[in-house]
């Protein structure tokens, strides 16, 4: 991996270049937004200054640095960076503030995007002809950088700036679609607009989606990857995986955060604070044997639950002990995490009731949607409660449809 100024700089980037340099792979058969840029496009850029909403994850196929291969280009002006949710350096744990600052290595200020304000203000875009976005996303509605991205499309198109993706691959593949769509009524920064949890489409084909049918009227250019299949899932690829925030460490963990990255506001366990975030699902106390069986049960297809139990060593649940279930990963393309999500919750709430919190402001919040809590409520199976979302998401795999970049 080609060690630049800017990636030469990152402490914290440096564990998860490592572990993903240990990957074994097969041969890359994807050629990143990033890389038909620096190739074809960027000359197009010529005397126009530039900013960059970018973070660890902004590399070539290669690893390089997408700030380093600006900046040795000399026909750009590289003006400004801007960071997402867990920072510059993807090393901030989830909610925690984000302050601007200037960067020691690049010399450039560096505008948070996930401080006390979230949309790029006039002070930050001041002198930017365009904005290049150019982050790897984990595929769920819920994860804030897509959000972030659209805030940053309504400052571009409020302040007449070009607004560039470079395109990425979704990890969890362009096919599998799962609700639930948001509600509107639950718009938040972690899912602004009415699209399933699991949409199934790169961060390329949201943009045109959030822009022209979300109406936020950008000048957009999407720079598309050439190579990547909608049924590719990540390793697939052949690229390197990097750690896109603390608890994303690995591919495999974009699948169950998918799946139990939902439960940990119903009062389940995650096991976030552990080496394997995402991989549990429990309670103090729980009856881990019983969960696993009435899970096994159910053979949802591609995961395998085994009894475990568990003590985060940080976060807010370190030091305390969990019972519940071990997630195994058996085939992550039949996994379908979003119906498993709703399993678990559905068995917690049969095995131990008093575990299940459903609290609305939380949950309704994280799910997009009321359904869910009151179905719970109500004592509905997880057959009645997935089914009851599969119209909203008939509605959007049509909409969708126009918006597809790739095959």
């Amino acid at each position: 991996m080609r060690r630049g100024r800017f990636l030469g700089s990152l402490a914290a980037f440096g564990c998860a270049a490592a572990a993903a340099r240990s990957q074994t792979l097969p041969p890359q058969v994807v050629e990143l937004g990033g890389d038909v840029f620096l190739r074809d496009h960027i000359h197009e850029l010529a005397g126009k200054r530039v900013g960059i909403i970018t973070n660890q994850t902004g590399v070539t196929s290669g690893g390089a640095s997408i700030v380093d291969a600006i900046q040795e280009n000399r026909g750009l002006t590289l003006h400004a960076l801007y960071a997402p949710e867990h920072g510059l350096r993807g090393d901030r744990p989830a909610g925690a503030f984000v302050a601007s600052y200037v960067d020691e290595a690049t010399k450039l200020p560096v505008y948070s995007l996930y401080g006390p304000d979230r949309h790029p203000s006039a002070e930050m875009l001041a002198g930017i002809d365009v904005l290049l976005f150019d982050i790897q996303d984990v595929g769920s509605r819920t994860y804030t950088f897509i959000s972030t991205m659209a805030y940053a499309m309504q400052s571009a198109a409020a302040h007449g700036i070009e607004f560039w993706v470079l395109d990425r691959p979704n990890p969890v593949g362009g096919v599998a679609i799962e609700g639930p769509v948001l509600d509107p009524r639950f718009a938040s920064f972690i899912g602004l607009y009415p699209i399933p949890m699991r949409h199934g489409m790169t961060v390329g084909e949201l943009a045109q989606l959030f822009n022209q049918h979300f109406g936020i009227g950008a000048k957009l250019r999407v720079i598309p990857m050439n190579g990547w299949r909608r049924a590719m899932i990540w390793p697939q690829t052949g690229l390197r995986w990097i750690r896109t925030s603390p608890n994303v460490p690995t591919w495999e963990t974009t699948f169950v955060y998918l799946c139990t990255g939902l439960i940990d506001d119903a009062g389940v366990n995650n096991g976030v604070g552990t080496e394997t975030p995402f991989f549990f699902a429990g309670a103090p106390e729980l009856d881990d044997r019983g969960l696993a069986q009435r899970l096994s049960a159910r053979r949802l297809p591609g995961i395998t639950f085994h009894p475990s139990l568990w003590s985060p060593s940080r976060g807010g649940n370190a030091g305390r002990s969990f019972s519940g279930v071990a997630l195994l990963l058996d085939d992550p393309q039949a996994f379908v995490p979003v119906r498993t999500s709703v399993e678990i919750l559905v068995a917690v709430r049969d095995l131990q009731r008093s575990t299940l919190r459903v609290e609305a402001a939380p949950l309704d919040r994280d799910w997009g949607t009321d359904a869910l809590r009151l179905q719970l409520i109500a004592g509905k199976d997880a057959d009645e409660i997935v089914g009851s979302w599969q119209h909203g998401v008939d509605d959007f795999v049509s909409l969708r449809e126009r918006f597809l970049l790739y095959s």
